[in-house]
């Protein structure tokens, strides 16, 4: 089948790439020249893990191609995927202006019956408005359907190649057939394609998202009154998650989440039920739980240094709101690294991945380290705030050589409590004696 996706941002990019696998010509539209070259000679633009080798396949086999021709997708594809970032306005809303735009565009090039198809994640009722926008610019037949993604970033690649369920929301038939045709390689394990109607389809996504960060803000409650009353958070956690009506999933506390998704589908679907007239108030406490969290360390923190952080250097570890990716969009890392800052403290920083996009956020603010324990020399404390593999493991004896004050702030949890006290490091984590 040919396809078209319009937006190489991290879902366009792995929805085109994974399509191209299981045999589609797919044609990748960006308006970023600079981008779009750099796709062309090979280079991806992000970093998610498995994605690289796909996307070099794919390119030397003549079936993933790009350009920045709005033009040459609509005439190249019979289905056109909309992977348009919807980002949160100043209310809280998703943003539409990048979607409805290149619809109207779509109304005005459409020369023939097309699939456009919903990728990204949007507002209930979206659907409507992208049918009215194509259709007020042109007079030919198409269809609009809501396809949203459930991809993880870290393991986007084996979440699209291997779903655990694909949600389709369309009222023709006829684009339910294609979508059913088009999926139907990645379901051969039995998991099923869903149809529902494109409203149900739009809420799905963000109703998923949405519970999921509230399993995580309620773990995050739970670990903070552990705190308060001298119970241990990962036993609680071992006794919930054995409850087959709970899971084990999403019940690690933390400094809270972040990313380019949980922050802003909740927020969105909060504004939502506003414009609708009705208050989710489980939704008010996610967010307001989770923004205090971020720097819930900070406190702990400063109590350590007797409240006179100025000119001590933290050390940090992890930068990405997640491990496996480099995205840093509402990482719990900026908020403490900032809030530090303020206060006059110096930053010495390492991620394997996102330093690069720390470094053009904030500049010489902060310094970079090249190694992990390198990043510890002359510093006053370790901080943890990304559960990277490599920090799981580490050289207490070194940590403890170059720290000038033999304290770690553990964000994640990593540790066991006794190890680091075997080594005379003093040990902060979320929701643990």
């Amino acid at each position: 089948m040919k396809i078209s996706v319009i937006g190489t941002g991290y879902v366009g990019l792995v929805t085109g790439t994974c399509l191209a696998e299981t045999g589609n010509e797919v044609l990748c539209v960006d308006i970023d020249e600079q981008k779009v070259k750099k796709m062309q000679n090979g280079e991806v633009p992000i970093y998610e893990p498995h994605l690289d080798v796909l996307f070099e396949r794919n390119i030397k086999a003549n079936r993933l191609k790009f350009t920045t021709s709005l033009q040459e997708g609509l005439d190249h594809g019979e289905v056109i995927f909309l992977a348009l970032p919807t980002p949160e306005d100043e209310d809280g809303s998703a943003d539409l202006k990048y979607i409805l735009g290149v619809a109207k565009d779509i109304g005005k090039l459409m020369t023939e019956y097309k699939v456009i198809v919903d990728k990204s994640t949007v507002p209930v009722g979206t659907s409507d408005k992208v049918k009215e926008a194509i259709a007020e610019n042109s007079s030919v037949d198409f269809d609009v359907v809501s396809n949203p993604e459930f991809l993880r970033e870290g393991f986007a690649v084996d979440d699209f190649l291997k779903p655990e369920r694909i949600v389709v929301g369309a009222s023709s038939q006829r684009a339910i057939d294609i979508m059913q045709t088009l999926y139907k390689p990645f379901v051969r394990s039995g998991n099923p394609i869903i149809i529902m109607d494109e409203r149900s389809a739009e809420l799905t996504k963000y109703a998923a998202n949405a519970f999921l960060a509230t399993k995580i803000t309620f773990m995050n409650e739970i670990a903070n009154f552990c705190d308060k009353v001298g119970a241990d958070v990962d036993k609680v956690r071992i006794g919930m998650g054995t409850d087959s009506r709970i899971g084990k999933r999403f019940l690690f506390p933390g400094i809270g989440y972040g990313g380019s998704c949980f922050p802003k589908d909740v927020k969105a679907l909060h504004k939502s039920g506003k414009d609708s007239n009705y208050d989710f108030k489980i939704l008010d406490a996610v967010i307001n739980v989770n923004q205090n969290q971020k720097t819930i360390l900070v406190p702990r923190i400063n109590a350590f240094f007797n409240n006179d952080v100025k000119d001590k250097t933290f050390a940090v570890w992890g930068l990405a709101f997640k491990p496996e990716t480099d995205d840093i969009r509402e990482a719990p890392s900026l908020y403490i690294i900032n809030e530090l800052l303020d206060a006059g403290a110096k930053i010495k920083a390492f991620d394997p991945e996102a330093m690069p996009n720390v470094k053009r956020k904030l500049g010489d603010k902060i310094e970079f380290s090249t190694d992990m324990y390198k990043a510890l020399e002359d510093a006053d404390a370790l901080i943890i705030c990304t559960e990277w593999s490599i920090f799981r493991t580490p050289r207490f004896d070194k940590i403890k050589e170059k720290l000038n004050h033999k304290v770690i702030f553990d964000g994640r949890n990593l540790y066991d409590s006794k190890d680091p006290a075997e080594y005379g490091l003093d040990y902060y984590s979320i929701g643990r004696p």
